[in-house]
């Protein structure tokens, strides 16, 4: 069973007692959380297309850890004009794990 669900403005394809790494959420850590926002679910083979929801599916989630990924570096250059800006950035992120999805 797996289900396509929207979170934090992104679509993941999630199935039961899964790890994502989704944008930072407003949560606290253990936190339990439900996402509401199904597109399409998939029962052994039964496929639910929501128009554009599942009317009263959910998917519900724990929040394990608050962390920042990897280091960017934004680098502008203009030649010959002695321009240049060095810049990085570490987007925050939320580690959860989908415990149960209903339909």
């Amino acid at each position: 069973m797996y289900a396509i669900v929207d979170i934090a403005g992104q679509q993941f394809k999630v199935e039961k007692d899964q790890y994502l790494y989704v944008n930072r959420l407003h949560d606290d850590e253990g936190a339990n959380i439900e996402f509401d926002n199904v597109l399409l679910a998939d029962d052994n083979g039964t496929v639910t297309l929501g128009t554009p929801q599942i009317e009263g599916a959910k998917v519900a989630a724990k929040v394990l850890s608050h962390l920042k990924g990897d280091k960017v570096i934004v680098f502008k250059k203009k030649r010959r004009k002695g321009y240049r800006k060095k810049n990085g950035h570490r987007q925050l992120y939320s580690k959860i794990q989908i415990t149960d999805i209903t339909i």
